[in-house]
């Protein structure tokens, strides 16, 4: 059965969310104009998560996607407890201070972040207290270490990664007398994400990235054309120097079992994540977690077993790779996205398909009919569907929409087939899965005006 135009965009459009930056004298001082996202679950509940938030007590912005698996307790928690540490890892000495003596003292706390979030986005109010005690002992951590260095944002994004992996691992090694946070914070251990992030502060970007999620620039090139810079790499079997690094930092004897059938020890597709102790404990701490742990934990088959071949844990790190970027004029937008949709489309279409929908301008290829006779009702068809190419842009509001409509419908000739999007989204649940995956994504669109200024100024 077919759904209908109405009923295709409902679906679609049931998490999107927009955010303007807003202007201030009518001038916007900020290098990006604004966001959209939006996310299309295939497994149900959806595994994937999306934030953005805006930091107050320093400049800039963090957006970021991260794709859970075995359930999506970890990217959940990640989603909302990395920002955090992100934020005070970049804060200065005195601010630091200033929010620990309000904490000592019972007074209101500076707010760090502004989060931009759509309703659906949820947060878990039972785990705050736990979770704002673990982010305070790294922030007085942080105070005790005080070198008096400004903050390099590298370093920031690198040690807010590592802590709060190292912080969902402890927080489950000690458990929780409450037994529903007791099983919640091994849920998060035992599950894993992956997260690609980026802090946007007037022309530098930096992504950080963990896994198999993906950052990607859209630079329009003087013709007006649309290019690609990739600004992430997967870390999976198909990057060579991953599966280099791996190997280097486990015993020769084990080349053969560390990477099976391109997966982390046979089972694991992306090769750093979150969570997922049970590539990062030794089997000895797995075994008391887990009899310790409650019952629910002993009935989770995935908790019992152990991976083959594991012998010198940890095989696994949430250490981010960062790449830093400086933003030029002809940076339009950035497209932040889970691999569902990189697996199913390619990343020069992707840039495309954006910069056409943010600029409404098409490059229309001329219709190459080379040495072949058409007739004139297939040029007729071409021109149809041509039209139909330009209508679409307009049933949608949000780019993030527009891209996910590309990647579920597009047909060979890489135009939206409604019958096709039909099909795809009328999927019931136990088969979507094997058709795609959770889609994510965010697209940051640039305000060129001000990253030229800002230029000059150099």
């Amino acid at each position: 059965f077919y759904l209908t135009p109405p009923q295709v965009n409902s679906i679609l459009k049931a998490n999107e969310y927009s955010f303007k930056v807003p202007e201030f004298d009518g001038k916007n001082v900020s290098s990006v104009l604004g966001f959209d996202s939006n996310q299309l679950p295939a497994n149900a509940p959806i595994e994937d998560r999306r934030s953005a938030a805006t930091c107050l007590q320093t400049r800039g912005m963090l957006l970021g996607v991260f794709d859970g698996h075995a359930g999506c307790a970890c990217a959940q928690a990640v989603s909302e407890r990395l920002f955090y540490y992100i934020a005070v890892s970049l804060l200065p000495h005195e601010t630091l201070l200033e929010i620990e003596n309000a904490v000592e003292s019972g007074r209101a706390l500076l707010p760090i972040l502004q989060w931009h979030k759509h309703p659906n986005d949820y947060f878990s109010k039972e785990a705050s207290k736990l979770y704002f005690n673990s982010l305070r002992t790294y922030w007085q951590e942080l105070i005790d270490l005080n070198s008096g260095e400004t903050t390099d944002v590298k370093e920031a994004l690198i040690n807010a990664f590592k802590r709060l992996d190292n912080d969902i691992s402890l927080e489950a090694q000690v458990g929780d007398p409450n037994s529903f946070l007791n099983y919640l914070v091994l849920r998060v251990a035992f599950s894993g994400a992956t997260a690609c992030v980026a802090h946007v502060d007037g022309v530098d970007l930096h992504i950080a990235n963990t896994g198999d999620s993906r950052a990607m620039l859209g630079v329009q090139e003087e013709d007006g054309s649309w290019s690609a810079v990739n600004l992430s790499y997967d870390h999976n079997a198909q990057n060579e120097r991953e599966v280099k690094r791996v190997k280097m930092e486990h015993p020769k004897s084990e080349e053969k079992s560390l990477v099976k059938q391109d997966r982390l020890l046979g089972l694991l597709m992306p090769f750093r994540a979150f969570g997922d102790v049970k590539f990062k404990w030794s089997i000895e701490l797995q075994k008391r977690v887990v009899e310790s742990g409650p019952d629910q934990l002993n009935d989770n088959e995935y908790t019992k077993f152990i991976p083959p071949n594991y012998h010198t844990p940890p095989y696994l790190t949430a250490e981010p790779e960062v790449i830093y970027h400086k933003l030029r004029p002809q940076d339009k937008f950035l497209v932040l996205a889970t691999d569902g949709l990189w697996e199913t489309m390619h990343r020069q279409d992707v840039a495309r398909i954006v910069g056409e929908y943010l600029t409404g301008v098409h490059h229309q290829q001329p219709i190459a009919v080379g040495g072949y006779k058409v007739t004139l009702g297939q040029m007729h068809g071409l021109l149809t569907e041509r039209r139909a190419r330009i209508s679409s842009v307009f049933e949608d509001q949000n780019a993030a929409t527009h891209l996910i409509r590309h990647a579920v419908g597009n047909n060979e000739f890489g135009t939206v087939d409604h019958e096709r999007l039909s099909k795809m989204l009328s999927l019931p649940e136990e088969l979507a899965r094997m058709y795609r995956d959770d889609i994510t994504i965010i697209v940051v669109q640039f305000n060129s005006h001000v990253i030229g200024a800002c230029q000059n100024e150099e």
